[in-house]
Order: C-alpha cells, then structure tokens, then sequence
C-alpha cells in the first residue's frame, strides 16, 4: 500500500523532514529568513490542501515548486540581493586581533561577492556548497537540466575564483 500525503502523521512526517532545507532553499534565493519561513509555511500549507493529488514520491518537488512560484510573485518586480544574516554569537578567540580583522574582511567580501553573482548562480553554489545538495536534485528543485546546474556551478565558481584574486592582490 502506497503511503498517502493526506494521512496526518505521513504530512507531519514530510513537514518535519523537508521544512528546514525548503526554508533555507528560500533563504538563499531571497535573504530575508522570516520571509522564507512564510514562503516554507505556505507552501506546506498548500501541500495539505492538495494532499489528494500529490504523489508520496512527488512531495519534494511539489513543496520546492510551490516554494518556488510564490517567492517569484512577491518579487517578480524587484531585484533580489542576498543579504547575510549576522552570527548573533559571540565567540571568544585568542587570535591575534590582525588576524581576526582580516578573516572578518574576507568573510564580508566573500559574502558579498557570492550576494553578487546572478540569482541562478547564487541559488546553485548554495544550495551545493551549503545545503549539500547534488547537482540531480538541485535540478529537481529549480526545475531545470542538470547540465544547466553543471554551467551555473561552473560559471559561478569562475567569478568566485576571480574575485578572490582580486583580494590577494589588495
């Protein structure tokens, strides 16, 4: 017997199992976290609204789809830029304070400049460098062939490696 999405404890099991990696998959399209977890929300909402006509093996894409559609209509006239979220703890560090400094400067620039590669470029070195996803299910997720996340990765990785250069030469 195929388990159904609409028995409650197999949604409640989906929920608990997807809801991270789908909020943070929003998080890294849009940068805003309480955003994503409205985005992530609604679209769990949406799944238990249309629990009938989801396939068990389909839920993943299902929820990332939805995810997907709803955070391109709250921003299809805008640009989208990542926007970090700063570590809220302190840690204690017995480095040399120089040294602090300029990990800090490197970390900033490398945020920036991954906040600056273009949107399906930053969506795949995140969701790959970060979530762990394979090329496959970032794929699944975008709804896109695997070789066009193999030319994004590739295409971002350049502009990573260039502007990381650039820092060596400051």
């Amino acid at each position: 017997m195929q388990e159904s999405v609409c028995q409650e404890e197999v949604y409640n099991t989906l929920y608990h199992k997807h809801f991270n990696g789908l909020r943070n998959y929003v998080y890294y399209k849009c940068g805003d976290l309480d955003q994503a977890e409205d985005i992530a929300q609604e679209s769990f909402i949406r799944l238990w609204q249309k629990c009938a006509d989801v396939l068990f093996e389909k839920v993943t894409g299902f929820v990332h789809t939805v995810a997907n559609r709803l955070f391109l209509d709250q921003v299809r006239s805008k640009k989208v830029s990542l926007k970090f979220e700063k570590d809220q703890v302190t840690q204690q560090n017995n480095e040399d304070p120089y040294h602090i400094l300029r990990t800090e400067e490197f970390r900033q620039r490398i945020e920036e400049v991954i906040s600056d590669l273009p949107e399906g470029q930053r969506e795949v070195f995140l969701l790959n460098r970060i979530e762990k996803h394979t090329y496959k299910e970032i794929a699944e997720m975008l709804g896109v062939s695997q070789t066009a996340v193999e030319k994004r990765m590739a295409k971002a990785l350049v502009k990573l490696k260039d502007r990381i250069e650039e820092f060596k030469n400051i």
